[in-house]
């Protein structure tokens, strides 16, 4: 088993006979989050899975503070993954940070993807002069004070916020479950590196057609920021709002969300 595989508890399952299909999670999260979709695609596709560097189930010794606290050490990352798969071109559904990972890895090699499916994607968190993210400084700052001094007491207060349910729901148990599994001083520092990114200016260098997709309701991205992707991105692009809750909803809503995927992952934009 190589470097890459052991690090990224690498999987390829399915016949492949249409492609490949690589997801990627977000923050808190790890390839488990991906359930409800992976058996939908396994009859048809060579589906790649892998946690990225820092989720509970990687080993914490190979996460490096400096690599990690900009983006591109997780595009670095992805692109290593695809090259160690011989991956010349696949279809990336990416969710969260994962989708704007997907998107500045396509800026350096274009070739390797045929389409960016974003879910619940956000350039950036914080508010700006005619930019809506969601979030002011104050807010941010708290919740990484809150991460520091208590991260269990974090995570169950942050779980039903972001899925957008009670502390009963399985989703909501799910994401607890793999958000406590994250080292604490990990967890605190990737969360920095997401909520302070700022990738705006690169959206125009991202060629590669894009499927936008988000909830209607999102705690961590407001729904006018799918419209500010779709306008700043630099090829084609399609918006779809789903009438979901929650910035997880593959996990807290698969019945809504599940169908939405497959159709951006089978059908391209019309143009």
């Amino acid at each position: 088993m190589g470097i890459v595989e052991e690090a990224h508890n690498l999987r390829v399952i399915g016949e492949g006979k249409r492609g490949v299909i690589v997801l990627a999670h977000g923050f808190g999260t790890d390839q488990s989050v991906w359930k409800h979709l992976v058996p939908h695609l396994v009859a048809d596709y060579r589906v790649v899975l892998f946690d990225t560097m820092g989720a509970g189930p990687t080993n914490p010794d190979y996460f490096d503070f400096t690599r990690y606290a900009t983006l591109e050490g997780y595009a670095l990352d992805l692109l290593a993954i695809l090259q160690e798969l011989g991956v010349s071109s696949c279809t990336y559904v990416g969710h969260s940070v994962s989708a704007v990972i997907g998107a500045l890895a396509s800026i350096s090699r274009p070739d390797l993807f045929s389409k960016l499916v974003l879910l619940s994607a956000s350039p950036r968190y914080l508010n700006d002069v005619d930019y809506y993210g969601g979030f002011e400084q104050e807010e941010l700052d708290e919740l990484f004070e809150a991460m520091g001094s208590n991260y269990k007491a974090w995570c169950s207060g942050f779980a039903p916020l972001c899925i957008g349910g009670d502390m009963e729901s399985v989703a909501v148990q799910e994401f607890s479950r793999t958000l406590f599994n994250i080292r604490p001083d990990i967890a605190l520092s990737v969360a920095q590196t997401i909520f302070q990114s700022d990738v705006r200016s690169l959206l125009p260098l991202v060629t590669v057609p894009c499927h936008i997709v988000q909830s209607t309701k999102d705690l961590a991205v407001p729904v006018v920021v799918s419209e500010y992707l779709h306008k700043n991105l630099g090829g084609d692009s399609i918006v779809e709002v789903m009438p979901s809750e929650g910035h997880l909803p593959q996990l807290s809503s698969p019945d809504i969300v599940i169908p939405v995927l497959l159709r951006h992952i089978q059908h391209d934009i019309a143009v």
